[in-house]
């Protein structure tokens, strides 16, 4: 067998059925010459019973306790032998030979450093999570003051998201989306990793931002495409926000100049207590239950502020 030039890391957690359809679909797209490390976080689902069945091929890391997103990516790429690291969400499904695209871009643009591609859902619909441009002062006044939620295809409006782009052709972007991140090893040995004090989001986000600290300019492709079903392990959606939230204000301790970072605080903690508003209003104004939902979802977020305001730390 030769040498690996991209070493494919999935970490699962639960998610067997997907997993399975993950990792039929690099089997069937790929030629290159690849391995795939499959790091199970602790299913109890039968996950690394059913994969090692199934692909005895995959060299599966069976944990004894969930380490989290960042931990068991830091894990499956110490005994990686490929040039490339892909990182690949379980709940994902090559496309037209995406991973062999992928590479070709690499190949391309190699002073990126840091390659993603498009992620579509099951239906063909664009999934816009697969690159996010950094949170800035603007874009923050942005979704407190509801401009995003009006006008989400704007790309004035929703430049976090890089609105109204469709995700084709190719972009230098801010941050390359975990589901689908390629890297060269030697630039993730170099920035150490993921920091593993992100568990479950944001993970991306600082190596990304770290990255582009240090020179590189991550970009990606429109030519390499996957579904992306997102959320498949999360199903609690106001505990999924205050995780998210208390990522992102630790972002902003650690990412965003020191000058902006007490503005930067105010206009974050005034996006879901904004969301309250508009939603308790509507569900006055229509009587519908989603409306009613929504702000009582988003009244739990804010209730639980202390926890999302802690960031991860003190830098936070």
């Amino acid at each position: 067998m030769s040498e690996p030039e991209i070493t494919i890391i999935v970490v699962s957690y639960n998610t067997r059925a997907m997993t399975l359809e993950c990792l039929r679909s690099i089997r069937d797209q790929t030629r290159a010459p690849h391995e795939v490390v499959v790091i199970d976080n602790a299913s109890q689902d039968g996950s690394p019973e059913v994969i090692a069945r199934e692909h005895p091929q995959v060299r599966l890391l069976a944990e004894h306790e969930n380490h989290g997103f960042a931990r068991a990516n830091n894990i499956a790429a110490l005994v990686a032998r490929g040039d490339y690291l892909l990182l690949l969400n379980p709940d994902t499904v090559v496309l037209d030979g995406a991973v062999d695209r992928l590479l070709a871009f690499a190949r391309a643009r190699p002073a990126a450093r840091i390659w993603g591609g498009r992620t579509v859902f099951a239906d063909g619909r664009l999934n816009p999570s697969s690159c996010w441009h950094r949170m800035t002062l603007w874009n923050l006044f942005c979704r407190a003051a509801g401009l995003t939620a009006v006008a989400p295809g704007s790309a004035l409006f929703n430049s976090e998201a890089y609105g109204g782009w469709d995700r084709c052709g190719e972009r230098e972007v801010d941050i390359v989306s975990g589901c689908l991140l390629m890297i060269a090893r030697a630039d993730w040995e170099m920035l150490g990793g993921f920091d593993e004090r992100f568990t479950m989001y944001g993970e991306e986000a600082d190596l990304c931002l770290r990255a582009r600290g240090c020179g590189l300019r991550p970009r990606v492709t429109g030519a390499a495409e996957i579904i992306h079903h997102g959320g498949a392990s999360e199903t609690v959606r106001a505990d999924k926000i205050v995780r998210l939230f208390r990522t992102k204000r630790a972002l902003i301790g650690l990412h965003m100049p020191r000058w902006q970072r007490p503005a930067a605080r105010l206009l974050f903690d005034a996006w879901p207590l904004s969301r309250v508003l508009v939603h308790g209003l509507r569900a006055r104004l229509t009587g519908r239950a989603g409306h009613r939902e929504a702000a009582a979802m988003w009244r739990d977020v804010w209730a639980r502020r202390a926890e999302w305001r802690a960031g991860l730390d003190s830098r936070a």
